[in-house]
Protein backbone atom coordinates (compact mmCIF):
# COMPACT_ATOMS: atom_id res chain seq x y z
CA UNK A 1 0.00 0.00 0.00
CA UNK A 2 2.81 2.44 0.83
CA UNK A 3 5.36 1.11 -1.69
CA UNK A 4 5.47 4.52 -3.38
CA UNK A 5 6.42 6.06 -0.04
CA UNK A 6 9.32 3.64 0.36
CA UNK A 7 10.77 4.77 -2.98
CA UNK A 8 10.73 8.49 -2.08
CA UNK A 9 13.87 9.97 -0.52
CA UNK A 10 13.42 11.08 3.06
CA UNK A 11 14.25 14.70 2.16
CA UNK A 12 11.31 14.82 -0.27
CA UNK A 13 8.97 14.20 2.65
CA UNK A 14 10.83 15.91 5.50
CA UNK A 15 11.04 19.33 3.85
CA UNK A 16 7.30 19.70 3.13
CA UNK A 17 6.51 18.26 6.57
CA UNK A 18 8.65 20.88 8.27
CA UNK A 19 7.53 23.77 6.09
CA UNK A 20 3.79 23.00 6.14
CA UNK A 21 3.84 21.73 9.72
CA UNK A 22 5.36 24.95 11.00
CA UNK A 23 3.82 27.49 8.58
CA UNK A 24 2.99 30.25 9.33
CA UNK A 25 5.77 30.69 11.82
CA UNK A 26 4.21 33.75 13.50
CA UNK A 27 2.10 34.01 15.63
CA UNK A 28 1.48 30.25 15.85
CA UNK A 29 1.83 27.34 13.40
CA UNK A 30 -1.49 26.33 11.82
CA UNK A 31 -0.97 22.68 12.68
CA UNK A 32 -0.52 23.44 16.39
CA UNK A 33 -3.50 25.79 16.34
CA UNK A 34 -5.74 23.20 14.65
CA UNK A 35 -4.62 20.43 17.01
CA UNK A 36 -5.51 22.67 19.98
CA UNK A 37 -8.90 23.35 18.38
CA UNK A 38 -9.41 19.60 17.88
CA UNK A 39 -8.60 18.97 21.55
CA UNK A 40 -10.98 21.77 22.63
CA UNK A 41 -13.77 20.47 20.42
CA UNK A 42 -13.96 23.74 18.47
CA UNK A 43 -12.73 22.35 15.14
CA UNK A 44 -16.01 22.59 13.26
CA UNK A 45 -15.59 24.94 10.29
CA UNK A 46 -14.78 23.24 6.98
CA UNK A 47 -11.81 25.58 6.40
CA UNK A 48 -10.32 24.59 9.76
CA UNK A 49 -10.74 20.88 9.00
CA UNK A 50 -9.12 21.44 5.59
CA UNK A 51 -6.24 23.34 7.25
CA UNK A 52 -5.67 20.45 9.66
CA UNK A 53 -5.63 18.00 6.76
CA UNK A 54 -3.38 20.22 4.61
CA UNK A 55 -0.81 20.97 7.29
CA UNK A 56 -0.97 17.55 8.95
CA UNK A 57 -0.74 15.20 5.96
CA UNK A 58 3.00 15.70 5.29
CA UNK A 59 3.75 15.18 8.99
CA UNK A 60 1.74 11.95 9.03
CA UNK A 61 3.48 10.75 5.85
CA UNK A 62 6.86 11.52 7.40
CA UNK A 63 5.95 9.52 10.50
CA UNK A 64 4.84 6.56 8.36
CA UNK A 65 8.02 6.76 6.26
CA UNK A 66 10.26 6.84 9.36
CA UNK A 67 8.37 3.95 10.94
CA UNK A 68 8.59 1.83 7.76
CA UNK A 69 12.28 2.62 7.34
CA UNK A 70 13.05 1.68 10.96
CA UNK A 71 11.01 -1.50 10.65
CA UNK A 72 12.79 -2.52 7.43
CA UNK A 73 16.24 -2.38 9.06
Amino acid sequence: MFNWLDRLPLQMIALPALLLGLAPFVPEPHLWEKLKMLADGSLSKPIDIFDLFLHGTPVVLLAIKLWRDARAK
